[in-house]
């Protein structure tokens, strides 16, 4: 079994283990009679809006490629690549969709570093993004300003960091004096950082923010639309904006904790709020919580998983290579027992 596969199969017990203690608190039988109710179309149509904000999220991928001129890859070819990386999204922070620039390199012999950092500025445009979003939803709502503040505020550090040559040069000097793999990896961790930071610096002048963002802001409202929808399909239509910041504030916070896919915390977050802010009841707000994340969360993973098979159907030396395992070597970071 590889290693991607038991790291979702992991992440998936956790995932058991939330949901069941979710329905068990609001109550098995209520769950049960809120779902024999349900309108089960609108849970397809939430799948295919969250479809539908992978493609969007796409021509942020292809916009970065060409910014780093990396041609030559085919766009059929290029999506199933973009795709493949949702199969490690349960990852903390989706750090794991670097997994998409390992799958670049077997193919097409892009080296990592080159393209990791459009793993970061896919993050930084999604923060701002989804900060758009709760500061937008929250101007009829109180306490959003708050997500909003401290959202901002990493986002500005993060590129202040990446922008400024003198605190990135700090950090590389301090890469050998750390402990563990990064310290052994010594000059070659060190190179390749180098290479991944001007990469991630040329990405993320204010000029080249525009447009990605713009593409965030329009590809989270797709999935807070999702939830609007489901939320419609138990007979609960509470405004749209109320949703996309129930939504947003609720990806962020499960962005910034070290757990896979945000579990526990995004959960938790979408049914309180659903119940303190759209005065939904607590088995409408868990059974519709669980069927967001469904399908948001879980048809992500899946749909990588169908992607990276496509791949390795026309790659076959991908059968071999393409599991992820390797991403830490890819970068020059030492495997440890």
């Amino acid at each position: 079994m590889s290693k991607t596969v038991r790291r979702v199969i992991g992440a998936m017990l956790l995932a058991i283990a939330v949901y069941g203690a979710f329905v068990l608190y609001s109550g098995v039988g209520l769950i049960a009679a809120r779902f024999g109710s349900f309108a089960w179309w609108t849970f397809a149509a939430a799948c295919g809006l969250a479809f539908s904000n992978y493609l969007v999220r796409f021509l942020k991928w292809e916009y970065y490629l060409g910014v780093l001129e990396i041609r030559g890859v085919p766009k059929g070819e290029s999506l199933l690549i973009f795709l493949s990386g949702f199969v490690l999204t349960v990852t903390p922070g989706k750090v794991g969709e670097v997994f998409k620039s390992i799958i670049l390199k077997e193919i097409r012999g892009v080296p990592v570093e080159r393209t990791a950092p459009i793993v970061i500025a896919e993050r930084v445009t999604d923060l701002i993004g989804v900060i758009t979003l709760i500061a937008l939803g929250s101007l009829s709502l109180p306490g959003g300003l708050v997500w909003a503040s401290v959202g901002a505020g990493l986002v500005i550090a993060l590129l202040v960091f990446v922008s400024s040559a003198a605190l990135s040069a700090r950090f590389l000097n301090a890469l050998p004096r750390l402990p563990g793999a990064l310290g052994r990896g010594g000059a070659k961790v060190e190179s390749k950082v180098s290479v991944a930071l001007r990469g991630l610096r040329e990405l993320t002048t204010p000029r080249r923010l525009i447009w990605p963002t713009l593409l965030s802001i329009a590809a989270w409202s797709l999935e807070g639309i999702a939830l609007w929808v489901i939320l419609g399909g138990f007979d609960e239509h509470p405004p749209l904006t109320t949703t996309a910041f129930i939504y947003a504030t609720a990806t962020l916070a499960g962005a910034l904790v070290p757990l896979p896919g945000g579990l526990g915390v995004t959960d938790g977050l979408l049914k309180g709020q659903m119940a303190s802010l759209a005065h939904i009841g607590a088995a409408t707000a868990t059974a519709a919580m669980l069927l967001v994340r469904f399908a948001t969360l879980w048809f992500a993973v899946a749909v990588g998983f169908i992607a990276l098979a496509l791949l390795r159907a026309r790659n076959p030396s991908l059968a071999a290579n393409g599991d992820g395992s390797e991403a830490t070597a890819e970068v020059g970071i030492e495997k440890t027992p």
